[in-house]
């Protein structure tokens, strides 16, 4: 019997709705269960596949390139975006989808299975990344809850950013230029902005993008960051957007942060907007800490990281 690439991968994505699998782990799983049908696929080609990892690394191409005709024929066949691509089956709409992810999410990774996660936890694996990359930038939780709400009920929507973050343009200088560049007064810091949200899809892409746009555009550089980005339209939509406002789009690995990659990279602001920065200060003690921290980094160079650690 002929292997059928497209009827054993969807049989086994609709046996475990919602767990996400990469091309890699289908194929393997594939070669597993129907090794009759593979020998016969491999005995049926030409030279090029001649052992078994040429099997396995052919159905790995056959499943990635397949995937938009198998995405046209089954609607519920989901894929996210970034490396590797996972493909998931779910029941949901793209709306549920965020509902459901903004209750009680269930990230599954290969045939783990699902953790409960809100989106609070993302915050630290944010900040373990943020440290962890070129540039390295040092980050801190803006409580939105801490907010005096002074303009009244819906005054502050799309006000706070979740994390900011302060990048140190001195790190590597000696200790010479960096007492010049102070007395000169010169720049010694970019200040970043930070939206997180669980799960980006086309139900929510715009109003997640402008919300960044609304809380982080006043920073040097302003992100929406997402555990998971789910389909092509959404990646293209976000391109369009960040082609016109300039705000980034970063996905985070939940299960190794640094790994995490950024999609579209934000495009740098030539200076900061000061005025938003004192309405966040009025309304935000987290805030008016932030702007503190940086001041004092300005004044002595230094940063200490038990500071600017972030937690849960």
């Amino acid at each position: 019997m002929a292997l059928n690439l497209q009827q054993r991968v969807i049989e086994h994505l609709k046996t475990q709705p919602d767990s996400q699998h990469t091309a890699r782990e289908l194929a393997q799983w594939v070669f597993q269960q129907f090794p009759v049908e593979c020998a016969q696929k491999k005995a049926a080609s030409a030279s090029y596949i001649q052992t078994d990892a040429d099997l396995v690394q052919q159905l790995v191409a056959e499943i990635s390139g397949s995937r938009p005709r198998w995405q046209q024929k089954h609607p519920k066949l989901k894929t996210t975006e970034g490396r590797p691509r996972r493909y998931y089956w779910s029941e949901l709409d793209a709306e549920a989808e965020v509902v459901a992810a903004e209750g009680i999410s269930s990230i599954c990774v290969g045939h783990a299975k699902p953790s409960k996660l809100s989106e609070h936890a993302l915050y630290p694996l944010l900040a373990a990344y943020l440290l962890s990359d070129e540039p390295c930038v040092h980050a801190m939780r803006i409580d939105e809850k801490r907010s005096s709400n002074s303009a009244g009920s819906g005054g502050n929507e799309w006000l706070h950013p979740d994390l900011v973050g302060l990048e140190n343009l001195t790190a590597d200088w000696t200790r010479e230029l960096r007492e010049c560049v102070s007395v000169l007064g010169e720049r010694r810091a970019r200040l970043w902005s930070f939206e997180v949200k669980l799960l980006l899809n086309r139900s929510n892409a715009r109003k997640s993008f402008f919300q960044a746009v609304s809380n982080s555009s006043w920073a040097h550089f302003g992100y929406l960051v997402a555990a998971t980005v789910e389909g092509d339209g959404t990646l293209k939509e976000l391109r369009m957007l960040a082609a016109a406002h300039g705000i980034g789009l970063l996905q985070l690995d939940v299960e190794n942060p640094t790994e995490s990659q950024i999609l579209i990279p934000a495009r740098e602001r030539a200076q900061i907007d000061w005025d938003m920065c004192n309405r966040l200060t009025a309304e935000n003690p987290d805030f008016a800490e932030y702007l503190g921290r940086v001041r004092r980094f300005h004044q002595t160079g230094e940063l200490s990281t038990r500071e600017w650690e972030v937690k849960e």
